[in-house]
């Protein structure tokens, strides 16, 4: 490939000299200056470390960068500094974007077994979200903190504690995820998750020990600020952890350990669920069971390495290297003809990466307000909107629907078997993303196709809801059942996954971790209004709108479905360089995928860059290129992974 200095300098390169009285930045032209010695690296703080360039025959070369335009913000208005940061121009950004699916399950085996662990925590989240929805209907539960109602003749809790309820833990979640912004900042990933998982093990106690509805509720509030941790770190940790070709399917198992915690629950409130209704064991044992986690999660986390993205972002290089090494199969690391697997190569695109978004936003420390900023703004709509897609879709009607099982007429055993069922199904559709749609689809194409279905779904459950709202049909309810069995098959198979893919993928690197606290805050909020609406309109003692609520969660969920066809770009096989220059350049929505991205910023094409200059010394590689070539190959593998070949 040719050097990309000569490229520069052949198109007008801008050099360190010259940059500040330049009349317009490109945020990510380059500059180079030769007065370096070009035999090692410089950390980010100054300091050497006698790294030598992976690249022998050509000297490294200390590069500058220019500040971005004055639509992007804050950082245009002041002349642009030069970030000293040896990288190899001949290097390219697209480091790991050359890895095949199996090649870097192959050398990054180490990094997938973190990331499994990391995601584990979240089990404990999907466990306890399921296990409080569906207490409501439980015999035991509302024997001990409902009340007795004439017209159905069992117990039940009120509209308002059951919205109580539901809504304590999201609560707790909403504030232990934006506290999470700040604390991973400051100390990294295994210090918080660690913490959380001692500080859990206590709030255990008073949802296992509560006397009172009220004590629950508190004990419901506490545990989520550790869950919140949880779910906005799994992510973010995988996404920094992981080659590209990983990225989407290790950010997505997040989404399966929720699910594997949900179908734990469902098993053991179906297990319990018979016991007599005066048993308080029949919920305190769920309760119980929550304490496992931290046990066996706990000392193994200890062990993890931290985030290579966190050292480099905090000045510590030589920590963010051995921290790469730990990631990497050790012949994997010795071997430099295995593509993907070089650790300066790799520490050279984070340090690159980090610099340019450090030059667009300037040096200080990041705040939550720097995600509203010029083009942050934009992606911290998709990632907010991407998360909170998953409860607009209607998961607090169909995902949760013993409650509304019950309300159509099925009988209370029935209700909880359906709910298995219905996780295990969400189980496969989790799987079919993986292995179908994922290597073969882009994440806007499955996100649009799963919201157009799921909003048939429900509005095919409303109508069949407008057959017997006078009077209760069993035959309709079964089939509404069956129907919001389906929507969670669709729901996984879709938005379920995508949500936990797309906001690890959007944000900066420098703002990713606030992105995703951000986003999940927002899926948080959502979450609150819905637990707060949904008991109101399915409560006998309420608007009691049974089947017929499905036609509000269509509404929703088609609003949805057009925002996502107007705002939510692809990101599928670009570099976080690439993602950085598309949103730079504003590019539309609908034409990220087919975008042309410089070679240097890791479009993560193939060789013989074409189309049209979007900038002075740039080779160009259109993303519809790179998506071909990825689809065709990512579905070869994974069709082939999923045979066991």
């Amino acid at each position: 490939m040719p050097s990309s200095t000569s490229k520069a300098g052949d198109s007008g390169g801008r050099s360190a000299g010259h940059k500040a009285s330049s009349p317009e930045y490109d945020p990510f032209a380059l500059g180079s200056d030769d007065d370096g010695d070009g035999d090692d690296d410089h950390d980010s703080d100054g300091h050497r470390d006698g790294v030598h360039d992976h690249d022998h025959s050509v000297p490294s070369e200390r590069q500058g960068l220019v500040g971005r335009p004055a639509a992007l913000g804050r950082a245009a208005r002041t002349a642009p500094t030069d970030i000293d940061l040896d990288v190899d121009l001949d290097t390219d950004m697209d480091v790991d974007t050359n890895l095949t699916v199996r090649q870097a399950v192959r050398v990054y085996r180490k990094a997938i077994f973190w990331c499994l662990v990391t995601s584990a925590c979240v089990i404990m989240e999907g466990y306890d979200m399921i296990l409080i929805g569906n207490f409501f209907a439980y015999p035991a539960f509302a024997a001990k903190y409902g009340q007795f109602v004439d017209e159905h003749g069992q117990h039940q809790l009120t509209a308002a504690w059951m919205a109580a309820l539901a809504n304590a833990a999201p609560v707790g979640c909403f504030v232990g995820t934006a506290l999470n912004g700040h604390l991973v900042a400051r100390h990294g990933h295994k210090r918080v998750l660690l913490a959380a998982l001692a500080v859990l093990s206590a709030f255990i106690c008073l949802t296992f020990f509560a006397p009172t509805i009220t004590v629950l509720l508190v004990g419901e509030l506490l545990c989520g600020l550790p869950w919140g941790i949880f779910a906005s770190s799994a992510p973010a940790y995988a996404s920094e952890l992981l080659p590209t070709a990983l990225r989407s399917y290790l950010t997505s198992w997040t989404n399966m350990c929720f699910i594997l915690g949900q179908l734990i629950a469902a098993a053991v409130l179906a297990t319990l669920v018979n016991r007599r209704p005066d048993d308080e064991w029949a919920f305190r044992i769920p309760f119980a069971l929550q304490w496992l986690w931290p046990l066996v999660i706990f000392p193994v986390l200890c062990f993890a390495p931290e985030s290579p993205w966190h050292l480099v972002r905090t000045g510590r290089r030589s920590a963010a290297r051995k921290a790469l090494a730990r990631l990497q199969t050790s012949s994997a690391s010795a071997s430099a003809s295995v593509p993907g697997a070089d650790i300066d190569a790799t520490l050279a695109t984070i340090e690159r990466t980090n610099a340019m978004e450090k030059a667009a936003m300037g040096p200080a420390e990041t705040t939550y307000a720097d995600c509203f900023r010029g083009t942050e703004r934009r992606r911290t709509e998709i990632a907010c909107m991407a998360f909170a897609a998953q409860v607009l879709a209607g998961a607090p009607f169909a995902y949760n629907s013993t409650y509304f099982f019950q309300q159509v007429g099925l009988p209370t055993h029935t209700t909880y078997l359906l709910n298995t069922g219905g996780t295990c199904l969400a189980l496969v559709g989790t799987l079919g993303n993986w292995f179908v749609l994922m290597p073969r689809y882009g994440r806007r194409t499955i996100f649009l196709g799963g919201m157009a279905a799921m909003a048939c779904l429900l509005a095919a459950v409303g109508v069949l809801g407008l057959l017997d709202r006078r009077r209760t049909i069993v035959a309709v309810g079964l089939v509404q059942a069956a129907l919001t069995l389906v929507w969670t098959f669709v729901f996984q198979l879709s938005v379920g996954q995508l949500g936990w893919a797309v906001p690890a993928e959007v944000g900066s690197t420098r703002l990713r971790q606030r992105t995703v606290c951000l986003a999940r805050d927002a899926y948080y909020a959502a979450s609150i209004a819905a637990n707060v609406a949904q008991p109101y309109l399915l409560n006998p003692g309420a608007l009691n709108l049974k089947g017929t609520v499905g036609l509000v969660w269509a509404l929703l969920a088609s609003a949805v479905g057009l925002w996502a066809w107007l705002r939510l770009p692809e990101t599928k096989g670009r570099s976080y360089a690439a993602l950085d220059w598309l949103f730079a350049q504003q590019t539309p929505t609908r034409q990220f995928a087919t975008a042309p991205v410089p070679k240097e910023l890791g479009g993560g094409g193939h060789d013989g860059g074409h189309g049209a200059h979007h900038g002075a010394g740039y080779s160009m590689v259109h993303g519809d290129d790179t998506a071909d070539d990825a689809d065709q190959r990512g579905s070869r593998e994974m069709d082939s992974m999923a045979r066991g070949v």
